[in-house]
């Protein structure tokens, strides 16, 4: 399939994708609790402003504010009814600001998770979960999204309800997952599951990768788990701006514009050819980014030492496609008493 993007990726080679969402629009006022997605309707001039802070960034690609915007996440502010309004006036507020550009800019329909856990550990069913992520769908693809995109997943059985979903309303997508819990999403999967199950998808994502988590040195750990699998789809490294920290009041990111500019060159260099950043994510951290990758050759593939030496160290030991080298010293020390009681 060939669209705006894998045109511009072809032609191109790598792409800058934006910064946050949530933290950006906290900054312009965005109250705890309260629904982004309805600024797509009361405050569409700061929605344009988030939008455009990234293209003049340097951003070739920025995804729409209605990471929140299905069923089940707006009937908690009683706005369920309205999902296709709410995600066409966020791809349309889009779609002004990229074709003002006098560059290539995607807008890309940012698809978060139901909320909801899938059954049969919870009690949110296969085609409920497809109707969700269809009904978003549709009203993105009305709004004029160039592409869709699903991030911050953790189930296997919600990607697939959300590339079900995305493939009725007939529209191309990207689809990351959250590797947040010692190097799996929280409902288990490794990078290795992730790669076998995008290459299997019928409507399959255009390219596929990581989002969110725990950090940057986390986040590229997985994406070396990705090309270690060597997938067939492009690659998609979406980092948090540092590690999260609690000072007076608010939740800071202490990832600089520098570390960030690191992290995508050590994105490239393991592979991905689509980089952004996440949560803390701002407009002068995307600048040091494009400025890097614009200014710097790409180099070998780093190794996991180089990785924590540029920007600190994992949150655990393990990838998560591996026991962890504590799980092997417990299993090591258990054979050995095994052994020394028979």
């Amino acid at each position: 399939m060939t669209n705006k993007m894998t045109a511009l990726l072809a032609e191109r080679g790598w792409l800058l994708a934006d910064g946050a969402t949530g933290t950006n629009l906290f900054n312009m006022g965005l109250e705890a609790g309260e629904a982004p997605e309805l600024w797509n309707e009361r405050h569409p001039d700061r929605i344009a402003r988030l939008y455009q802070s990234a293209v003049d960034a340097g951003s070739d690609l920025f995804l729409t504010n209605s990471f929140g915007g299905n069923y089940s996440r707006l009937k908690l502010h009683d706005a369920h009814k309205r999902v296709r309004e709410l995600n066409r006036m966020a791809a349309e507020i889009g779609r002004e600001v990229a074709d003002r550009m006098h560059r290539p800019v995607i807008v890309a329909g940012s698809m978060g998770p139901t909320g909801e856990i899938m059954e049969p550990v919870g009690t949110l069913s296969h085609s409920a979960a497809v109707e969700m992520f269809h009904e978003q769908a549709e009203g993105l693809k009305e709004g004029g999204a160039d592409i869709l995109w699903v991030e911050t997943l953790s189930a296997k059985e919600e990607y697939l309800a959300a590339a079900e979903g995305i493939a009725l309303a007939g529209m191309p997508w990207a689809g990351t997952m959250s590797f947040d819990t010692a190097g799996r999403t929280m409902m288990g999967l490794t990078s290795s599951d992730m790669v076998d199950m995008v290459q299997s998808i019928d409507h399959a994502p255009l390219a596929f990768g990581a989002n969110c988590g725990v950090g940057a040195s986390d986040l590229l750990r997985t994406l070396m788990g990705f090309a270690d699998e060597n997938p067939r789809l492009p690659m998609i490294a979406k980092a948090n701006a540092g590690i999260p920290k609690f000072h007076d009041g608010h939740i800071h990111y202490d990832g600089t514009p520098e570390l960030m500019a690191s992290y995508a060159l050590l994105a490239r260099d393991i592979g991905a050819t689509i980089i952004g950043g996440c949560c803390g994510t701002m407009p002068e951290h995307l600048s040091a980014m494009r400025e890097a990758l614009e200014t710097t050759p790409k180099g070998p593939r780093p190794t996991l030492e180089q990785i924590v030496e540029k920007l600190g160290g994992f949150s655990s030991d393990s990838d998560g496609t591996t026991a962890s080298p504590a799980t092997k010293r417990r299993e090591r020390r258990g054979r050995r008493r095994n052994a020394a009681s028979e």
